[in-house]
């Protein structure tokens, strides 16, 4: 097992993280930046290390400096959590140039499936379906002549992408022309690469995704799937699993598919494949995250199985601690994303709790200020039930006992759509939200 494990990341990822080390008695560094000097996961870790300026390029993704900080503190693990340098090929590589443990994907296989474009080349070649779409990165006059060939609306996607980042939909030559070059701008500030791939547009479509973990015997298996069609600007809201219209041969079909695409990719450590499925229930490939996802809890609550032990196991050389055949479903899952709308100081904050059936992930606490540098999201609030119903209802309770006092959030919003009529009957898809603001029948 590994004698000391640096955390690369920061807020209720990296507390996360730090408590999964705890329990398996492995010491930990945390790394910050001027603007977290005083962040929940600065002062759970065992030691801690400024890197750098406010401002992402200068500390959580300035490579070198992270590097160093390994080196000092004798660290001879990285854990990159999700976002930042989490699917970075080039991270990954140096890692493995200095004989320090990635805990995650080979950086071989975070280029094969790290790289939208490329991804949709190696799944097609392994005989998973994709979303009709190029045949790798355009220009916008290949964009414009896909366009002119397939029709609109389609949707401009930056190769490098994640976490919903330079995507833009066209429904117009203007559109495409204007989107273009806006999610160009947006992949390159995002993720150094602003490389686009087009795709048509799946009208009315769920995205499911599934959990997968693969070790370094090539032993790979699924985690069943996550429901994640409620998203406002291609951005995830709510997550449930399992999905409420998945029927256990839907779920066979798709479970096989996720597995034959991690194969395709010689994947090891933990991963999602994201799928997209029509409403004739056809599964269209999307994209693989190669890195833990944020609705990772909701598996966690269904199976109990710790995904992030098993990445920790994984990385030491480990097998997988469980089998296909011993992996079971029990009862259902939901977890809410909290998002800060201001930053500043929290001058009151109550997490929920005191119920079975209820987990809060957070990096936040009363006198923290919030700074206005990195993603929204503050908290997770996973509700977990003996079926869907007793699920919303333990999530309705533990929203409205959510208090925070000082910045602004959608707390509100996420009472308002546990309670909507679409959501209750799992009658929801990727546009649903944002049909449902334009209507007014929630307020975001």
């Amino acid at each position: 097992m590994f004698r000391k494990i640096l955390i690369a990341n920061r807020g209720e990822i990296a507390v996360r993280i730090i408590r999964a080390c705890k329990e398996l008695g492995i010491p930990t560094v945390a790394i910050f930046s001027e603007a977290d000097r005083e962040a929940l996961h600065v002062q759970m870790a065992d030691q801690a290390v400024c890197v750098g300026l406010a401002p992402s390029k200068d500390s959580y993704l300035n490579m070198h400096n992270i590097l160093s900080v390994v080196l000092l503190t004798k660290a001879d693990a990285v854990h990159p959590g999700f976002g930042f340098l989490s699917e970075s090929t080039t991270f990954s590589a140096m890692c493995e140039d200095c004989n320090i443990k990635f805990i995650g994907p080979r950086a071989d296989t975070i280029a094969t499936a790290g790289d939208k474009a490329n991804a949709r080349k190696v799944m097609k070649e392994a005989g998973v379906p994709v979303i009709p779409g190029s045949e790798g990165k355009v220009s916008l006059t290949e964009a414009k002549a896909f366009a002119d060939l397939h029709g609109y609306p389609l949707l401009v996607k930056a190769s490098a992408g994640g976490g919903g980042k330079g995507i833009r939909q066209c429904d117009t030559p203007k559109e495409l022309e204007r989107n273009y070059e806006t999610a160009k701008t947006e992949a390159r500030l995002a993720f150094s690469d602003d490389s686009l791939y087009v795709e048509k547009v799946i009208p009315n479509a769920r995205h499911i995704e599934v959990q997968i973990i693969g070790d370094e015997y090539g032993n790979i298996i699924h985690l069943g799937e996550r429901e994640c069609s409620m998203q406002l600007n291609k951005q995830k809201v709510l997550e449930e699993a399992l999905s409420p219209v998945m029927t256990p041969s839907l779920r066979a079909k798709l479970g096989e598919l996720a597995i034959r695409a991690a194969r395709a990719c010689n994947y090891t450590s933990a991963g999602t494949v994201e799928f997209l499925m029509d409403e004739e229930n056809n599964f269209y490939f999307l994209e693989m995250n190669t890195r833990i996802q944020v609705e990772h809890p909701i598996t966690e609550m269904i199976t109990g199985v710790d995904i992030v032990k098993e990445q920790i196991f994984i990385a030491a050389g480990n097998k997988l601690s469980l089998q296909q055949k011993d992996v079971a479903f029990w009862g259902h899952s939901i977890e809410c994303r909290i998002n800060a709308k201001t930053s500043g100081l929290l001058k009151q904050v109550f997490l929920p709790g005191g119920g079975l059936g209820i987990r809060v992930d957070s990096g936040i606490y009363a006198g923290y200020v919030m700074p206005p540098f990195y993603d929204s999201m503050i908290a997770k609030v996973i509700s977990h039930g003996k079926d869907r119903s007793e699920a919303i209802a333990k999530m309705k309770r533990a929203l409205s006992e959510f208090v925070i006092e000082g910045i602004d959030t959608n707390i509100e919003l996420q009472l308002q759509l546990i309670e909507h009529i679409s959501f209750l009957e799992g009658n929801y898809h990727t546009a649903t939200l944002t049909e449902l603001i334009k209507l007014k029948e929630v307020v975001s």
